[in-house]
């Protein structure tokens, strides 16, 4: 048996290597990661100039071009899959790859366009990447499972092998986008870093000495090669947020009934007191927006049950952005709240200077700044615990046993506690409403503190303790999955880089008040160069955050210049 998945494995690997094109496979070995950590520059010198100019653009500028011709869908495409092939080899990031397929949906495109002169939808011509959850057809899903290859979600002889669709693949192809590959994940999702028995480790592109985060791992990867302009990966305690902030990238986790769910795979499937959120993943905030804009045109409320029909409203934007413009020094218009220490996890040197460069700006801009003082996040991180573990690790050892491959050490331990009775299940959620209106009413309160006559409007929060995360060493997501715990929205904006000459003094020694009190020792040269992301926190269904986010990172960066 243990021969035989790993035989399974390494022909599905070799499978995905014979996919790339013989013209865009590498001659020579790459560098260990000890010499050469970054390849965000190494990966340029295989590129045309026009491939370059092509894949650094951003999607909306990408859609202007290929929406007026000016592009064609089949060179933008070539660019995107060339520059994703060289990606994968350097740093293992796909699942599946159809570059045949993509260049001929692509021409189909360019014909369209000269036949009725209007493009097919609002993402006409945009390489879209796809978790390696999603389902497309004439391609195969196996989610990091071995036991998956050949299958539909482990079934075998099931006709939807290789034939069902994903309803937001549906909606992305009505709207004109092109799909052409699907990025690695962890086996079963439940992790912070992306390994698994098929292609082994995902690696940060910024620093190959670490991890590209988890489970849209591979999204982040390929996006921070721009490999893909933007993609779609799947957040339940922070799969979306990790990987875009360890990969400089912004990141949207939406409410839950927002994006469709509908037709994707996953793990612990039926398990609903907290729920998988779909949510986009690119360089820019204005790319973010036009995604989920777009998917909302779609009016996914017909053709999912769990979506909620709440179309995009521009009125919100608006608001936000009035608030923007009247904000002024003694007279704050808008106010966030800074939690930079969860009482489980200290926060490493160069977060706390992320804080420093975010609190800076925002003070510059004239708006309120309050220390955030909410319930209990430990006891929010035994909840999340509890939900994960409910069913004693029955799904995940189910998947597994199909092909007797070994659980990869990153992922999370989901059989650490007896399975749970219906009663206990309850009692779950009853303490995870509790909890709810707990922080709802905390929330509520700082409207005493703001001087703008509301509750304040976002939370600046870390994504992790650490910048991107040592190989085997994450072992934190509280500070990520107590938003998916209450469904509130976060966007995760690029802050700065760890650096070693700078980030110097020791972790902060704040006291822990938690039983569950993780510290790690701080080595300045390992986190080197590694991206900083922060998130911004909203409350419920909130469009705001898009803005806020696009806000913070254009202002941030803008000051960044300046020194």
């Amino acid at each position: 048996m243990a021969s035989d998945w790993r035989a399974q494995g390494e022909a599905k690997r070799l499978y995905i290597l014979g996919c790339i094109p013989k013209k865009w496979r590498l001659t020579s070995p790459v560098p260990p990661a000890s010499e050469l950590r970054d390849v965000t520059e190494y990966i340029r010198q295989f590129l045309s100039p026009r491939e370059i100019e092509i894949t650094e653009t951003d999607a909306v500028d990408i859609v202007a071009q290929t929406s007026s011709g000016h592009w064609t869908a089949v060179e933008v495409a070539e660019a995107f899959c060339h520059r994703a092939a060289l990606a994968h080899q350097l740093v293992s990031c796909l699942h599946e790859f159809f570059v045949e397929a993509t260049l001929e949906g692509a021409a189909k495109l360019d014909a369209y366009l000269a036949k009725h002169k209007t493009p097919v939808g609002p993402l006409h011509g945009l390489p879209i990447s796809l978790k390696d959850q999603f389902h497309v057809k004439g391609v195969e899903t196996t989610m990091g499972y071995i036991g998956w290859m050949g299958t539909f979600q482990g079934r075998r002889n099931d006709p939807r092998h290789k034939n069902e669709e994903s309803e937001l693949v549906r909606e992305l192809r009505n709207l004109g986008a092109v799909l052409y590959c699907k990025t690695s994940v962890p086996t079963t999702l439940m992790a912070g870093e992306t390994a698994n028995n098929i292609i082994g480790y995902t690696q940060n592109p910024r620093s190959r000495l670490l991890s590209s985060g988890g489970s849209s791992g591979g999204e982040g990867a390929l996006i921070a090669l721009r490999g893909s302009p933007g993609g779609f990966g799947s957040d339940i305690g922070g799969s979306v947020r990790s990987p875009s902030g360890y990969n400089a990238l912004y990141g949207l986790l939406p409410s839950p009934g927002r994006v469709p769910y509908q037709g994707a795979a996953n793990s612990i499937d039926g398990q609903s007191t907290i729920l998988s959120v779909i949510g986009p993943i690119a360089p820019s905030a204005q790319s973010l927006e036009l995604l989920f804009k777009v998917v909302l045109s779609q009016q996914p409320w017909y053709h999912d049950p769990l979506v909620l029909e709440i179309p995009w409203r521009d009125e919100h934007v608006r608001e936000t952005r009035a608030l923007i413009e009247r904000a002024r020094p003694g007279k704050p218009s808008l106010a966030f709240g800074v939690f930079s220490y969860d009482g489980v996890a200290r926060i490493h040197p160069p977060i706390a200077r992320g804080f420093e460069l975010v609190e800076r700006t925002l003070l510059r801009l004239g708006h309120k700044m309050i220390r955030w003082n909410p319930p209990s996040h430990a006891r929010a991180h035994e909840i999340v615990a509890k939900t994960f573990d409910m069913d004693d690790g029955t799904d995940l050892r189910h998947h597994l046993g199909l092909s007797g491959e070994p659980r990869p050490k990153q992922v999370i331990v989901c059989d650490s506690r007896p399975e749970l009775k219906a009663s206990e299940i309850a009692a779950l959620n009853v303490a995870k409403r509790e909890y709810e209106k707990e922080y709802m009413d905390y929330w509520n309160s700082t409207a005493a503190l703001t001087e703008t006559g509301r509750p304040v409007d976002g939370v600046l929060c870390p994504i992790a303790p650490h910048a991107a995360a040592i190989p085997e060493h994450y072992r934190s997501l509280g500070y990520t999955s107590f938003v998916n715990l209450l469904g509130y929205t976060s966007v995760v904006i690029p802050v700065t880089f760890a650096d070693k000459e700078v980030d110097v003094r020791a972790a902060s020694r704040l006291p822990s008040n938690s039983e569950q009190f993780i510290d790690w020792e701080y080595d300045a040269d390992t986190y080197h160069g590694a991206p900083v992301g922060l998130q911004i926190v909203g409350r419920r269904l909130q469009e705001k955050m898009l803005t806020l986010a696009h806000h913070i990172g254009e202002e941030v960066a803008r000051d960044a210049r300046r020194v």
